[in-house]
């Protein structure tokens, strides 16, 4: 029988492709910079579309980002832009600092603000204007979506790939259910790379604030929508600090290598030096002997 060093041993080796080039998501808030510049260059650091604060936030936030030589990806939420001259503009700003890779989503708005209702008619408004970038990803959703059914949310992201080069999963905490995503995807005919979305180093407590600092009615349609994730941000707040965020890498790290799963994207709620430290504890494997230390204190 093999014993717990010979296990962690495997799971290091196996976490290692996963970590090599991991992603890392923040929200447009003050602050975040002091977070980020510490990465290393070229590091990916993706931004979400904040719809108190608009799509001008997230593309200065990238432009801010590509002066600290990382590698910022924009999430573009289709309802929130308001005519195909404002997605030529933002595309135009993201292109100036170099940005090749943006994230494609419907948003959270009950009504588009312009003439794209979905990620979909954003991607083809996009290749319209021959101003697809190099790399584009698509959201997938491993536990199903709050208000779309399950075969909606596949024809949706099938629709996609003509578009697309890769798919994050939403924030997950049941391996179990990003391996039977992952299976589906392969029955279904899916061809993007799947990079499973993960919690960083983050609890509900620093949910709860940053839930307060985006505004009250962002916050709300977020539980609304995440209420897996707060549920896992309070289970995973009952173990160690770090126990629970491993177990997720960890049991990733050990699914059957047949499956499509490309890497890892850690939403971090902007504890972005928490979760770096994070990464660097599991690709140090056993010998880092950091594991389940609690990180240092950070706002």
């Amino acid at each position: 029988m093999r014993g717990p060093r010979v296990r962690s041993s495997r799971t290091a080796r196996a976490l290692a492709p996963l970590l090599a080039r991991p992603r890392y998501e923040v929200l447009p808030l003050a602050g975040v910079l002091e977070q980020t510049g510490l990465l290393p260059e070229d590091t990916v650091v993706t931004v979400t579309a904040s719809p108190r604060r608009g799509t001008g936030a997230t593309v200065e936030l990238c432009e801010k980002l590509a002066a600290q030589r990382l590698r910022p990806v924009p999430h573009l939420a289709a309802r929130q832009l308001t005519s195909r001259g404002e997605l030529a503009d933002v595309l135009d700003r993201l292109a100036g600092s170099g940005v090749d890779d943006v994230f494609v989503v419907g948003g959270d708005a009950a009504v588009a603000a312009g003439p794209y209702p979905d990620g979909l008619a954003l991607l083809r408004a996009m290749a319209e204007l021959d101003r697809l970038p190099a790399a584009v990803g698509v959201p997938s959703y491993p536990e199903d979506h709050p208000s779309i059914d399950p075969e909606t949310l596949w024809a949706s992201l099938l629709s996609k790939q003509d578009y697309a080069t890769y798919t994050v999963t939403q924030l997950c905490f049941d391996v179990g259910a990003v391996a039977a995503f992952l299976t589906a995807a392969q029955q279904r005919g899916l061809r993007l790379p799947v990079v499973a979305g993960v919690p960083g180093d983050v609890d509900a407590v620093t949910l709860a604030r940053v839930g307060a600092r985006i505004g009250v009615g962002d916050s709300l349609r977020f539980v609304t929508s995440n209420r897996s994730t707060v549920l896992g941000l309070l289970k995973a707040g009952l173990r160690t600090p770090r126990s629970g965020r491993h177990a997720v890498l960890r049991g990733l790290a050990e699914l059957d290598p047949g499956l499509p799963l490309a890497g890892l994207h850690f939403y971090t709620f902007n504890r972005v030096r928490a979760t770096a430290r994070l990464v660097t504890d599991l690709a140090a494997g056993p010998a880092g002997g950091a594991h389940d230390r609690p990180a240092g204190g950070e706002g």
